[in-house]
């Protein structure tokens, strides 16, 4: 017997905030490349200005007063936050040599590898329907990379499947994240991230190009945009939105993300996916879906209490249970 409580209007209230937060991480894409800086210089910038934009929020919610954190507990946000910012840099280096499109559809391949990393890590079961469900994704994967024998043996695009390479190695980071983040409890979200992204600024400075950024002007814009709405109001929507919606509404509305991500790419750049790309979508959507809320092949079986959130670009900690103010961390975040 259900013990959702949730109201009607609480729910249509959810769905508003979480859409309007995967469409602002639909448009991610479009602002790391018309900043015009390097993969490395966006991510210090969106953490560098993030910061001011989600520090300045905790603060004034009065989210620092009984945080929670325990030595340990920041610990772990921490070291989820070196996987989530470097998870960032893999991926916008991959727009670069695929397309905003192509490296987001490869991207949502995450889900399968917090499974596989809990099964290997902490013995978490894994089912013969999830066996089918990571296989149909693979076979998903394969059409939507659009692979072909001459760049396997390299007389094709090497640089495209090298951006292949990188959205897949941003997923695993994603998925190493989430399994990490999993384990910090009792705290707000918000406060994960500010962790995540304050770590970001010195973790990445050695890789940050500072001189590159002379003669930026008016992309500076990007940069602030990115700090600001996607790692500030982007957030802060999804956080109060799985607060309020429960998990299947979740699992669907994330896909709003790859939609307009795509969307975008075709409006602003051109870019649209071949027929055979095309196939391979709803195989990676479907297998996302069956794996999050615990679809079998045959006899149907309940969703599962805690599945894992969705691929998206925001931090570690966006995958939070809709439970509690102080919702427990239970998977990574996205965009």
């Amino acid at each position: 017997m259900s013990t959702d409580t949730r109201s009607p209007g609480t729910e249509t209230k959810g769905a508003i905030e979480l859409t309007l937060a995967m469409v602002l991480s639909g448009t991610l894409g479009v602002f790391v490349v018309e900043s015009g800086a390097s993969p490395f210089n966006v991510v210090f910038f969106r953490c560098l200005f993030g910061t001011a934009a989600l520090g300045l929020y905790c603060l004034v919610r009065g989210f620092f007063k009984n945080h929670g954190f325990t030595p340990k507990k920041l610990g772990l946000a921490a070291l989820g936050g070196a996987f989530i910012v470097f998870n960032w840099a893999f991926l916008f280096e991959s727009y670069e040599t695929t397309s905003i499109s192509v490296a987001t559809v490869v991207y949502h391949t995450q889900p399968f590898y917090v499974m596989l990393l809990g099964a290997l890590l902490f013995r978490d079961k894994l089912t013969a329907a999830k066996f089918g469900w990571l296989g149909i994704a693979f076979i998903g994967l394969i059409l939507v990379a659009g692979v072909s024998a001459s760049d396997l043996t390299g007389s094709g695009d090497s640089a495209y499947l090298k951006g292949l390479g990188f959205a897949l190695l941003a997923a695993l980071f994603y998925g190493i994240s989430t399994v990490v983040t999993k384990r910090v409890t009792g705290v707000r979200p918000h406060l994960v991230a500010l962790v995540q992204v304050v770590l970001g600024i010195f973790l990445l400075l050695p890789f940050t190009d500072l001189g590159d950024m002379k003669g930026t002007g008016a992309d500076w814009g990007w940069l602030v945009g990115l700090g600001l709405i996607h790692t500030c109001v982007m957030y802060v929507l999804m956080y109060s939105s799985y607060q309020k919606l429960p998990t299947p509404k979740i699992a669907v509305l994330a896909f709003v993300y790859p939609a307009v991500a795509m969307l975008m790419d075709w409006a602003v750049y051109g870019h649209s996916v071949s027929l055979l790309q095309a196939l391979g979508i709803p195989l990676i959507v479907a297998a996302s879906l069956g794996s999050n809320l615990g679809w079998s092949f045959g006899r149907r079986t309940p969703p599962a209490q805690e599945p894992t959130a969705p691929a998206q670009e925001s931090t570690a900690a966006a995958g939070t249970s809709p439970a509690t103010p102080k919702a427990e961390i239970s998977t990574g975040g996205t965009r």
